[in-house]
């Protein structure tokens, strides 16, 4: 077995490595910020913002060209398939902030008819009132669709 004996390291001033934490600190909260969430939707596809009853909103990613197409069609007065349902997942904002929940891109499809257990505002599945593992709300009207 050998010994291995490491050169004696010079002694870092306190001052000097206060200074090194201080510059560290300084350009970490600079890269953060220029990373950082400006507002816009982080999603990588278009948004659809639904609202219900004429009361709330909430905002739907729409990962197809198909749900794209049918949301714009809604949002110039189309009438067919005005009900979005799809599976809610709790905990997860994602572009549906400031709801904890958002609709599951993927399960979203636009349906004339659901069943009345999933039928609410935006609130009643905050809040947990409705139970279903989908959301469809009867009275939804595209406004807007970002992206």
């Amino acid at each position: 077995m050998s010994t291995v004996i490491h050169p004696a390291r010079p002694a870092v001033p306190p001052a000097a490595s206060a200074l090194r934490l201080i510059v560290a600190f300084v350009v970490l909260t600079i890269v953060s910020a220029a990373c950082g969430d400006d507002g816009a939707s982080s999603a990588p596809h278009p948004v659809a913002r639904i609202e219900v009853a004429g009361k709330e909103t909430y905002k739907i990613e729409l990962d197809t060209p198909e749900l794209v197409d049918h949301a714009r069609d809604l949002l110039a007065g189309g009438e067919d398939g005005r009900i979005p349902n799809g599976v809610v997942v709790r905990d997860s904002p994602s572009v549906n902030a400031p709801w904890s929940w958002h609709i599951d891109p993927a399960t979203l499809e636009w349906a004339d008819m659901t069943t009345e257990v999933c039928d609410g505002l935006p609130s009643d599945v905050q809040d947990g009132l409705i139970t279903s593992d989908r959301y469809c709300p009867w009275i939804a009207t595209v406004v807007a669709i970002d992206g």
